[in-house]
């Protein structure tokens, strides 16, 4: 189950919505025992409606300061725009961090949004519940 506070929810949604119809990505890093803090929005180098990939040099950057923080990546999100929140072949293929809670956004809708989250290990797909704390 993902435990995550409604302004790291929100802060995802908000991006989801300002970058669409691009997808949008980032991370959201924390210490290590699953416990998600601090939002990390990234640009998607492929400014793409259908496919989102981070750029590697800010990736490095990120990454480097996750371990300089001793945080790892908890969350790893990005949207979808015109499909539901369900990861595709390419996000499947691509998911290379085991342990991450993979959050996707749904804005296909112009006013309701679509948050599901999932662990993906070696291909396989498991949807996760998804615990919206206040603090």
């Amino acid at each position: 189950m993902l435990v995550i506070r409604r302004d790291l929810v929100d802060a995802m949604v908000a991006h989801a919505r300002r970058d669409h119809p691009d997808e949008a990505c980032g991370v959201i890093a924390g210490p290590s025992g699953d416990r998600p803090e601090r939002f990390v929005e990234m640009e998607n180098a492929e400014r793409s409606p259908t496919f989102y990939r981070f750029d590697a040099a800010e990736q490095l950057k990120v990454w480097r300061e996750m371990d300089a923080n001793d945080e790892v990546p908890v969350v790893i999100y990005h949207s979808h725009t015109a499909t539901e929140a369900y990861p595709s072949r390419t996000d499947i293929s691509f998911a290379g961090e085991p342990e991450a809670h993979y959050v996707l956004v749904s804005t296909r809708d112009p006013i309701e949004h679509e948050l599901r989250s999932y662990r993906i290990v070696d291909g396989v797909v498991t949807e996760e519940p998804v615990k919206i704390i206040e603090s």
